[in-house]
């Protein structure tokens, strides 16, 4: 009875090992249980997510056992991330090598914006992979959460040009408005005598004036969005008021070289001073002085006709002093902007962009709360049209917007944002402006 009760005390204590053992597999290396297991989660987590997680063994047998697929779990000393995180979420075949060398180690593995090199931490431990926590632009978890599904609006998409760059410098050379001062803020905005109900429930600048309107330009890596969408929004006012005589592309290189009291060229600028810029000195066109999206000398004089920019003979003959235009006023509300609109054409706005905006696919941008990263700056863009959309939420009213990152990004180029709730702030900051067309050729 002694000998079976004391055999019986050692399987359990045996029994007990094995389950503190497995119990403890969360924080412990996973590497010898092969299998598919982020692979079959389909994605990977940035930063901390606890969720971000399957089960390691047989959660009929054992609870609670769990292997993770963000990039936290490959930054502790013990490794609890599952065996085929580094292979699929960095899609790395090999990545197990920096596991398997003894002494020196120069693995070296690049997943979207971060960096992982594979160090040895002392003598007496394997190597390990250490990594950068960079945030991207583009997080394809984010994308896939998104991808046009309920309740979102809209679609989101990977872009090339995006994919490798971090999040900051995505705010520093991407975008490019510098908030309005104060007293910018409290310009009275301009009322005009309508009828609001009188106004069409879509309107498109690019279908009242097919020739006329601007081509979507791709600011590059620059942070010009102020310079772009100011020389835009002229050259489309210039067009329209003239009624096609004076249909020009004027130039923002012009301002980005030239307009720098007080702005950052390609590191951003300010909207008031940029049209002030405008009305005094005015602008030559892009064939005189061509975008290329770096903070290059000026090149031309400040002030004087077209001729003495040094430019060749103008595109319009009779046309002698550069292309200046009214002092900028600004609009107040939903209405205003679309009257506005359909009157003279395009006008300048200010947004403030979030992360999850630089993966828009397409649809009803609406801003999610699904990253959680407080880096964000102001853009400048023109709105060119609206109108409304029948969505499982009902009927959505939206801006049609042209953006400066190219005609790949988006749709074709633009984008459509929620109207009539300030999404945001697109509303906050409207300006329009009058060019001084020549009476010559009006």
């Amino acid at each position: 009875m002694m000998g079976w009760d004391k055999s019986f005390y050692i399987s359990c204590l045996v029994l007990l090992s094995v389950f503190l053992l497995v119990s403890t597999a969360p924080h412990d290396d996973f590497s010898d249980l092969r299998g598919s297991y982020c692979r079959e989660r389909k994605w990977c987590c940035n930063g901390r997510e606890d969720s971000c997680a399957v089960p390691i063994l047989d959660s009929s047998k054992i609870s609670g056992t769990l292997c993770y697929c963000d990039n936290f779990c490959n930054n502790t000393r013990v490794n609890d991330c599952c065996p085929d995180y580094l292979p699929f979420c960095f899609g790395v075949e090999e990545a197990r090598k920096c596991h398997e060398r003894q002494g020196k180690v120069t693995g070296r593995i690049v997943e979207n914006c971060n960096e992982c090199i594979c160090k040895g931490v002392d003598e007496f431990t394997d190597p390990e992979w250490i990594c950068e926590n960079h945030t991207c632009i583009i997080d394809s978890s984010t994308i896939q959460r998104i991808d046009g599904q309920y309740p979102y609006s809209w679609s989101a998409r990977n872009y090339s040009e995006f994919w490798g760059k971090t999040l900051k410098e995505g705010v520093g050379r991407r975008l490019g408005t510098l908030p309005p001062q104060r007293f910018v803020l409290k310009m009275t905005p301009v009322r005009r005598a309508y009828d609001p109900n009188a106004l069409p429930k879509e309107f498109d600048s690019e279908e009242k004036w097919p020739t006329f309107i601007s081509g979507i330009q791709d600011q590059k890596w620059c942070a010009s969005s102020w310079a772009v969408s100011t020389a835009a929004v002229a050259s489309d006012r210039y067009a329209i008021l003239s009624k096609g005589r004076e249909k020009v592309q004027l130039s923002a290189q012009n301002l980005i070289s030239c307009n720098t009291k007080g702005q950052e060229g390609c590191e951003g600028g300010h909207l008031d001073r940029a049209w002030s810029f405008v009305r005094y000195n005015g602008l030559v066109d892009e064939e005189c002085f061509p975008y290329d999206a770096t903070d290059k000398k000026c090149t031309i004089r400040k002030k004087g006709r077209l001729l003495d920019a040094g430019c060749s003979p103008p595109l319009y003959k009779d046309r002698k002093n550069r292309y200046t235009v009214s002092p900028a006023y600004r609009l107040g509300n939903e209405t205003d902007i679309m009257y506005e609109i359909t009157r003279s054409g395009p006008v300048q706005a200010t947004i403030k962009v979030y992360h999850d905006f630089f993966m828009y696919g397409g649809g009803i941008y609406k801003h999610t709360n699904l990253l959680r990263t407080d880096k964000k700056g102001y853009h400048s863009v023109r709105i060119v049209g609206w109108g409304e959309e029948n969505t499982p939420e009902g009927v959505q009213k939206y801006w049609k917007v042209a953006n400066s990152w190219g005609p790949y990004w988006g749709e074709n180029g633009y984008f459509r944002i929620s109207r009539g709730n300030n999404e945001c702030e697109i509303e906050s900051f409207v300006l329009a402006i009058w060019p001084h067309v020549d009476r010559k050729l009006s």
